[in-house]
C-alpha cells in the first residue's frame, strides 16, 4: 500500500483533540506516577537520550502490561520503579511518584533499600539470574524473610516452606535444600515467585517471565501469578512483547515503541478499539488471529536505534499509513476516551479517513473465534486427561 499524504502545510490548530494534561481516571486509587519522564545513557562519552515524555498512571490493585517490540524500551522503563538502571542509566527529567515519594530523585543504594524489593518486587524472565547457583532453595527464600521481616532461623525455615507450597512446589519441606539446577525452569520461576512474595510487595513487576517457558508452563505461570495477586491484593506490572499473553490478565495495557508509551487504554480498548498503527501491526501479528487462506503477517523493517536523533513519529519509517507529518513532527497524545490514548497523527481531525487492515477491521469475529478454538483445545485435553 502506497504511503498516506497530507498536504504539506499543515492546519495552525493540527493538535486539535490532543491531550494538555493526563489527568488519573475518577474513583481509582493511583498507587505510581510517571510524569514526562526521559532517561538516557553515557555510551563513549556521549549521552544518548532513550525513553522520551512518558506518561502513566499505575492503579492500586489492577494489572497494568506494558506490551512491545524487544528494544522498545520497556525493561529499561521499570527498572526506574526500582532503582536497577545501569550504572551508565541516567533520569534526565520527570517525575516518579509512589507513595508522596519521587524516586527519580533517588540516588544511592541506601536510599532505594526501602523501596526495592520491601515495596516494589521483580520478578525477571531468566530465573537463573536471580537464584543463586551455589546456595540452596530454602536458603535464599530465608534470606529474604529474616532480612526483610526480622525472622530468626526456624522462623524463616517454616515461612520458605509454607511459600514453596503456596507455589505449588511438591515435597516442599523435601525439596527445601535442592539447589536451583535440580529444578527445572518452571519450577525455577516459581522459586523466583515465592521470593517475591517473601518481600510482601505492593508492587510486582513481571518481566517477561514465562518467554524461556513451553505454552503449558507459561499457562500455568500466568494462572499462578492471577491466583497469588488476588490472595495477597498486590499490583502488577506485566511486560510482555506478546499482546496474546496479556488478554486475559490485564486491566490497562500501555503499548511501546521507540522509548515511548504510543497507546495507552483499558484492556478491552486496545484489543477491541486499537488506534496506534504499531499496535495495529501488533495484533495483526497475532497467530491465533490469522486464518488459513492468508499467509502470516509480520512488522517489516527493524525498531529505531536510540543512537541517532528520532525525528517525528519514531513508527513512520515501517508504518504503511505514515503521512508527510510524521516523517517531521512528533505527534502528540490524542485523547479516544477518558481512559484511552494514542500518539498517532491519524487520530487528528484534519488526518484523512484510511482503511484499516484487514483483521483489525475483523477484529471482534476474529477475537470470538479464537476463543472458541482454545475452549474447543482445552475440552479436548480435558476429555483426554479423564
Amino acid at each position: 500500500m502506497e504511503k498516506v499524504k497530507n498536504k504539506t502545510r499543515a492546519p495552525i490548530d493540527i493538535d486539535k483533540g490532543a491531550l494538555t494534561e493526563f489527568v488519573p481516571e475518577k474513583g481509582k486509587e493511583v498507587i505510581l506516577s510517571v510524569r514526562d519522564l526521559q532517561i538516557g545513557f553515557v555510551t563513549r562519552g556521549k549521552k544518548t537520550h532513550v525513553l522520551r515524555n512518558i506518561n502513566l498512571d499505575v492503579y492500586k490493585g489492577e494489572t497494568l502490561a506494558i506490551v512491545g517490540e524487544s528494544g522498545s524500551g520497556k525493561s529499561v522503563f521499570t527498572k526506574t520503579f526500582t532503582g536497577m538502571l545501569d550504572s551508565n542509566g541516567f533520569i534526565n527529567s520527570g517525575s516518579i511518584m509512589f507513595d508522596g515519594m519521587d524516586l527519580a530523585q533517588f540516588k544511592t543504594d541506601k536510599d532505594w533499600l526501602q523501596i526495592r524489593g520491601k515495596r516494589i518486587a521483580t520478578i525477571f524472565q531468566d530465573p537463573m539470574t536471580s537464584l543463586n547457583p551455589l546456595l540452596t532453595i530454602g536458603y535464599q527464600i530465608s534470606e529474604v524473610l529474616r532480612i526483610h521481616h526480622g525472622l530468626n532461623k526456624e522462623e524463616a525455615k517454616k515461612e520458605a516452606i509454607a511459600l514453596l507450597e503456596k507455589v505449588k512446589i511438591p515435597h516442599a519441606e523435601e525439596r527445601y535444600k535442592d539447589y536451583p539446577f535440580q529444578y527445572s525452569g518452571g519450577m525455577r520461576q516459581r522459586v523466583v515467585i515465592a521470593i517475591a512474595l517473601a518481600c510482601r510487595p505492593e508492587i510486582l513487576i513481571c518481566d517477561e517471565p514465562t518467554t524461556a517457558l513451553d505454552v503449558t508452563v507459561q499457562s500455568q505461570i500466568i494462572q499462578l501469578i492471577k491466583d497469588l495477586q488476588k490472595e495477597y491484593q498486590w499490583t502488577t506490572i506485566f511486560i510482555t512483547h506478546d499482546l496474546g499473553v496479556v488478554a486475559n490478565i490485564a486491566d490497562r495495557i500501555a503499548v511501546m515503541y521507540g522509548g515511548q508509551i504510543v497507546e495507552y487504554g483499558k484492556v478491552n480498548e486496545v484489543f477491541y478499539h486499537p488506534a496506534h498503527p504499531y499496535t495495529w501491526a501488533l495484533l495483526c501479528s497475532l497467530p491465533q488471529l490469522g486464518t488459513k487462506d492468508e499467509p502470516l503477517s509480520y512488522i517489516k523493517g527493524n525498531p529505531p536505534s536510540f543512537g541517532k536523533e528520532i525525528i517525528g513519529d519514531a513508527f513512520a519509517p515501517r508504518n504503511e499509513y505514515a503521512m508527510n507529518i510524521d516523517f517531521v513532527r512528533e505527534p502528540p497524545a490524542f485523547k479516544i476516551s477518558e481512559t484511552h490514548w494514542a500518539k498517532t497523527w491519524l487520530l487528528s481531525p484534519y488526518a484523512p479517513k484510511i482503511k484499516k487492515p484487514k483483521v483489525i477491521e475483523e477484529l471482534h469475529e476474529r477475537m470470538k473465534a479464537a476463543a472458541e478454538e482454545l475452549e474447543r483445545q482445552e475440552g479436548n485435553l480435558n476429555v483426554k486427561k479423564d
